[in-house]
């Protein structure tokens, strides 16, 4: 338990960012009222700014959210997009002009309501409210716990403005019922198949129907332009070589930081713990404390055996496996009456039962480390790598300026830019406009160098292109040496391939004309003669034709039974279906009809969400005043 909470925290919260986003805002959002100023305000609404710092930062944490969610399958560059940038300003908007309201109607969040959603949320094993966890979720978001209060205080009245609108909204039980006998209907269906593989014997292909397809189909033929390139790249390894850090500076550094490194007593802990519920009677309690003093006795009487006896009688399932070990002890870390009991031992002492809101212990230190202070020699490896990353970044900038500059002003070149910055002039062959997935991760196979790659000043006159900003503090700069411009496969190379597919066409159109006459014959005769079994096809199963026909079944117009529709089958030809029953199932799904009717309310409830902000929006005056600034128009390096 206790160690779960302390090994566990960022977990904890991510689980509590994620609970506590509102249902119709896509980016979570905090409070900026004052921050910044109007100069740069991208829209103001009520009277507010929305900054481009605001925008930086709901764009940091929907990027943050996006990795958390999809792990290295995210691709930042989906929140490059106009699209995407506009509908991050839409919910920094639509957030400000809820805000408004709120204040306007002087809604607030009772501190029995944030207590409430504490003890829901934040629990430990026994369901009671943790006070660890509460302190270190704050920790890891950087607030104190007022400004978590704070926070959550103003999610939960979004959260709670959100439902007041989304309650009101119900789906009409016709409405609902309909839909679901739509959802759940079934079709009894029979298949009649004319396969284009009868028909190939019948298809003639000529020379001229074989030019006239390689005419009209381009494009199938062209092979794209190619390009044999060279490449430097500019990146944070680039820049190591070039900066050290002196023994001087390194010495300068700890004797005007020299408290930094001094470290307090550090004391090594383990326990055995027996719960004890909140909520349990008095026997219980005696039952358990008469357990605790067992197993107190016995490790009194073999103290070299605490380990063994913790993982063995142990309740708290973060430390029993490790033999009751909580690590090192943190101030603030555990509840007052272990911690004390942990400060109050000496090395290898046994305490006796320490009480608690959670149970009994047996708590004993393992390990004391006196309060010090780390000599210049010891603390050396950890200043020299604080130092040099100082100067990487400072000297980064410097470089990276120096290469665009360079790439740009000898552009016949990239040997100067190599020669002043120490890179190697690498090369790629076969490269063409798009990605290429084939080199996913190479620093030239990246969207944006390869439209600087393929204009026509890098491609006509041999220039190099301009410093493009790949990946972040990674540049990548190059010039074409050798261009193969699109060219079309001469027709004698494809005929072959052509003729293939016209005769596979042409076949597929004589299927589909044998199909269409059939389905005339039996419209007007109404004769089953010739189709299969009957099947059962609906929208919730697996359909026992190809999906598109079974689509068409169940699209087909059964006012009149039985019903007839064609389909054309893709690469198998034309199938004729006869629809003969329209039924609902013998066992109706009560859940299922309740479920979807919660979800079409949920869709009008949204529904009537997103056109109240859009009456606040226009309510608080909302104005935009420009399109966000992207973090090259803020001068990021090209």
């Amino acid at each position: 338990m206790f160690e779960f909470i302390r090994t566990h925290q960022r977990l904890m919260q991510i689980f509590l960012a994620v609970l506590i986003v509102p249902s119709f805002v896509l980016v979570g959002i905090s409070s900026y009222k004052g921050f910044g100023g109007n100069s740069d305000a991208i829209a103001t609404v009520g009277g507010q700014p929305v900054t481009q710092q605001e925008f930086d930062k709901a764009l940091r944490d929907q990027t943050d959210r996006l990795r958390q969610t999809y792990g290295p399958q995210f691709d930042p560059k989906m929140l490059e997009t106009p699209e995407a940038r506009q509908n991050i300003l839409d919910n920094l908007i639509a957030q400000r002009a809820i805000d408004a309201e709120i204040t306007k109607r002087h809604l607030t969040v009772s501190d029995e309501a944030l207590a409430k959603f504490y003890r829901e949320n934040i629990k430990d094993d026994l369901g009671n409210f943790d006070v660890a966890r509460y302190q270190a979720i704050a920790a890891q978001q950087g607030l104190t716990t007022q400004g978590l209060d704070q926070m959550v205080r103003r999610q939960l009245l979004s959260q709670q403005f959100a439902a007041g609108v989304e309650a009101t909204s119900f789906a009409p039980r016709t409405v609902a019922n309909r839909l679901a006998d739509i959802t759940q209907q079934e079709r009894e269906a029979q298949e009649m198949l004319f396969p284009a593989a009868n028909y190939v014997s019948q298809v003639k292909v000529t020379d001229d129907m074989v030019k006239a397809y390689y005419d009209k189909n381009a494009a199938l033929f062209q092979v794209p332009e190619q390009a044999k390139i060279e490449y430097v790249v500019f990146d944070g390894a680039a820049v190591e070589g070039q900066v050290t850090v002196s023994d001087a500076e390194i010495a300068d550094f700890y004797n005007k930081n020299i408290a930094r490194f001094k470290s307090g007593e550090q004391r090594r802990a383990s326990h055995i713990l027996i719960l004890v519920k909140k909520d349990g009677s008095a026997a219980e309690k005696a039952a358990a404390k008469a357990k605790a003093e067992a197993i107190l006795a016995e490790v009194k009487k073999n103290p070299a055996d605490f380990a063994k006896l913790a993982k063995t009688n142990s309740q708290d399932p973060g430390s029993a496996e490790q033999g009751g070990d909580l690590g090192v002890v943190e101030k603030g870390a555990f509840v007052k009456p272990v911690e004390d009991s942990i400060y109050a031992l000496k090395q290898g002492e046994i305490s006796n039962l320490v009480e608690s809101e959670y149970g009994y212990h047996i708590i004993t230190v393992t390990d004391i480390k006196a309060a010090g202070q780390r000599t210049l020699e010891e603390a050396k490896p950890e200043i020299a790598t604080e130092l040099k990353k100082q100067k990487m970044s400072k000297k980064y900038s410097e470089l990276a300026e120096a290469f665009g500059n360079t790439v740009y002003e000898q552009a016949d070149s990239l040997k100067p830019v190599a020669d002043k910055l120490k890179l190697t002039v690498q090369t790629a062959d076969g490269v063409t406009r798009n990605p290429n997935p084939a080199a996913q991760g190479a620093p030239w196979n990246n969207p944006k160098f390869l439209k600087a790659l393929f204009t026509d000043d890098v491609i006509k006159n041999k220039r190099n292109t301009e410093a493009v900003e790949v990946a972040p503090s990674t540049l990548v700069a190059g010039r074409i040496v050798d261009f193969k411009p699109a060219t079309k496969k001469p027709l004698a190379e494809v005929a072959d391939v052509i003729r293939q597919r016209v005769t596979q066409e042409e076949a597929t159109r004589l299927a589909k004309a044998a199909g269409e006459a059939k389905l005339a014959a039996v419209k007007a005769s109404g004769d089953a003669t010739g189709f299969g079994e009957a099947k059962i096809v609906t929208r919730t199963k697996e359909p026992p034709f190809v999906p598109a026909a079974a689509m068409a079944v169940m699209k087909a117009d059964t006012s009149k039974l039985p019903a007839y529709v064609g389909v054309e089958l893709p690469g198998t030809g034309y199938g004729v279906y006869r629809i003969n029953k329209v039924q609902q199932p013998a066992e109706q799904d009560p859940a299922r009809r309740q479920g979807l009717a919660q979800q079409i309310g949920a869709a009008i409830g949204q529904q009537e969400m997103y056109g109240y902000i859009e009456a606040l929006k226009h309510k608080a005056k909302t104005k935009v005043n420009h399109a966000p600034a992207t973090a090259q128009q803020q001068g990021a390096p090209q």
